[in-house]
């Protein structure tokens, strides 16, 4: 990884962590709440993204080096708050799948900041239970 790829990621991260518990206290914020991968503690992070049918789809700005990712790939049971209703699912990392295409059809403001600041995109799809 590339120095300016890494300062990047270190300024976002930090950005992040004090903009993140302000945004996942607001009722209508999309929130992806995973497994704490070590400590087994439940984990919420405001996402952007899009319900289509039985699922919801985001892309990861990160790619696997954001820590919903890796609480993912350690436990793939998640949950979604979506429009203030929690919805239980199970998540899948899509490698193959474009991401910046998928991003064109999610939320406009939040793909632009995952454009914006993304250095190695990833796109997640929650199957969502019944």
């Amino acid at each position: 990884m590339s120095r300016r790829t890494d300062l990047r990621f270190r300024a976002t991260t930090a950005f992040q962590r004090r903009l993140n518990p302000i945004l996942r206290r607001l009722p209508l914020q999309t929130v992806l709440e995973t497994t704490g991968r070590v400590s087994g503690l439940p984990r919420r992070t405001p996402v952007g993204g899009r319900r289509v049918g039985g699922s919801f789809w985001l892309v990861s700005e990160f790619g696997e080096r954001s820590q919903y990712v890796r609480n993912i790939k350690a436990d793939p049971r998640v949950r979604v708050r979506i429009r203030g209703r929690w919805h239980a699912g199970t998540a899948h990392l899509l490698p193959e799948d474009d991401p910046v295409a998928r991003l064109r059809r999610l939320p406009r403001v939040n793909s632009l900041g995952v454009r914006a600041l993304g250095t190695n995109l990833l796109t997640v799809r929650v199957d969502l239970e019944v």
